[in-house]
């Protein structure tokens, strides 16, 4: 594993288990590196229940990833009005749906083509 996947699997993994510790529901690593036309190496999707947990759960990723990385996403989406909130990091795209959208959009059938990575490992990455 290059250097490169080695730090995207860590990211991707950091902001699913800030996801989870703060409640989030169905949280999913979909490992996109194999997908032709994929946006990004890999998406972690989640739901929230209401505008203040989608709000709160983006906090919690923004502060899990700068304190383990050191980085900022590139750019923030959604915030505002907390329906979905895109945050983008390059190689890993995080999105954070209130459920009845995140049902609507169905952004887990459309990159099913992805392997899905377990949230938590115990493997040395």
């Amino acid at each position: 594993m290059d250097r490169q996947e080695k730090e995207s699997t860590i990211l991707a993994r950091v902001a699913a288990q800030a996801l989870d510790a703060k409640k989030a529901e169905e949280v999913r690593i979909l490992d996109l590196r194999k997908v032709q036309g994929a946006p990004a190496e890999f998406f972690v999707i989640a739901s929230g229940n209401v505008p203040s947990h989608v709000g709160a759960l983006s906090d919690a990723v923004h502060e899990a990833v700068k304190g383990a990385t050191g980085l900022n996403p590139h750019k923030v989406e959604g915030y505002q009005n907390a329906e979905w909130i895109l945050m983008d990091y390059f190689d890993v795209v995080v999105h954070i749906f209130q459920r009845e959208k995140r049902a609507f959009y169905r952004l887990d059938d459309l990159w099913s083509d992805g392997d899905e990575l377990p949230v938590y490992t115990t493997d040395k990455q």
